[in-house]
């Protein structure tokens, strides 16, 4: 069913997971945002300098996510919450979302640790029950960038430890965002440009 919703062409370059019915959400009830998310997938491509350049506060791959969604009308986000019990009040602090329009937050996580998903996902799972986010998305790398990495002479870069496709999936499946839907996706190597294309 998620196939149907994800064009071929974003499909023939990106996996996709789906967890809770998050493309049907995104794609039926937040047609724009969901429209900006394929647009900014179909406009990206890794070329060998996102690799071979050493990376500062911001990769290139990252920075080319942001500034497309924030010319989209995306911002990066935080939230103020707290739970009042009676007169208690507890502060509930999340971190900052990289890329927020209309209740959808979406993270980009190219070369972070591991543990970053396990954030995320907690992230989402908290806004989704304060009704602050009805969907999330988290954009990372699969094990081919992880070769190009190695192919390119930086494979000290990245690796295991890092934020790839296969240490997301069993975090989602295994409950790791809770009730609220997530939709992921994994670059692959056929969005990768040599020297020759460029």
């Amino acid at each position: 069913m998620t196939a149907d919703l994800i064009p071929e062409d974003i499909r023939d370059k990106w996996l996709v997971e789906d967890w809770r019915h998050a493309a049907a959400i995104l794609s039926q009830d937040f047609p724009q945002e969901w429209g900006a998310i394929v647009q900014v997938l179909r406009g990206f491509t890794l070329r060998p300098s996102d690799i071979t350049t050493p990376g500062g506060r911001l990769s290139s791959v990252s920075q080319y996510f942001n500034d497309s969604f924030v010319m989209r009308g995306w911002r990066e986000k935080s939230f103020d919450t707290s739970v009042l019990v009676d007169e208690t009040r507890t502060e509930t602090p999340t971190h900052k979302v990289d890329c927020f329009k209309n209740e959808i937050a979406l993270e980009v996580e190219w070369n972070n640790k591991d543990p970053f998903f396990d954030r995320d996902l907690n992230n989402f799972r908290l806004l989704f029950e304060l009704r602050a986010v009805s969907v999330g998305v988290i954009l990372t790398k699969t094990k081919d960038c992880i070769e190009l990495y190695k192919e390119l002479g930086r494979g000290k870069s990245t690796g295991e430890s890092t934020t790839v496709w296969h240490k997301l999936l069993p975090r989602m499946r295994g409950g790791g965002a809770a009730g609220c839907p997530v939709l992921a996706f994994g670059m692959t190597r056929a969005l990768f440009i040599g020297e020759a294309d460029e």
